[in-house]
């Protein structure tokens, strides 16, 4: 439903943050757990806001940030999930590593999204340091629930 669209005789969908109803699935890394931690508890705090029923989310854990799009796979496959998000945290090391990670678990993320059409939200943080990655946990996972349940809500506004 658009209530305040910005041209004439055009129809615009708006932001919708209703999370009442939504189902929503996490898959969290555990590698850099202090992060990951402090992501989960910012994204969850702010599903709960927007008005997500406890009973209605669900997270599974993994390794590392290239097993997290195997796990959003399957949730989407499940077709039980509104939206996904997927929290982790790859700090830069002294190797190519980081790059890999980085890169290929952020393509294989937008894979499943595409494949399933199943909105997923991007958590993995790729900082620099520890520091950085402390400081942007908080905002990122607060940042990850809004865009879970915008586009959740927007797939479902589409579909009608």
């Amino acid at each position: 439903m658009a209530t305040n669209s910005r041209f004439d005789n055009v129809f615009e969908y708006d932001n919708n943050l209703a999370g009442a109803g939504l189902r929503v699935g996490i898959v969290m890394s555990r590698f850099n757990l202090p992060v990951c931690e402090g992501l989960l508890s910012a994204c969850v705090t702010e599903l709960k806001r927007l008005g997500v029923a406890d009973a209605d989310m669900a997270i599974a854990t993994v390794p590392g940030a290239l097993e997290i799009p195997l796990v959003l796979q399957s949730m989407a496959n499940s077709r039980r999930y509104d939206a996904l998000v997927a929290l982790g945290a790859v700090i830069r090391g002294e190797t190519y590593h980081f790059e890999v990670v980085s890169n290929d678990a952020c393509r294989a993320i937008m894979e499943v999204q595409l494949d399933t059409g199943i909105p997923v939200a991007n958590g993995i943080l790729t900082c620099e340091t520890d520091e950085q990655a402390e400081v942007r946990m908080l905002p990122k996972g607060t940042d990850c629930a809004q865009a879970a349940v915008e586009m959740a809500n927007l797939q479902k506004a589409l579909a009608q």
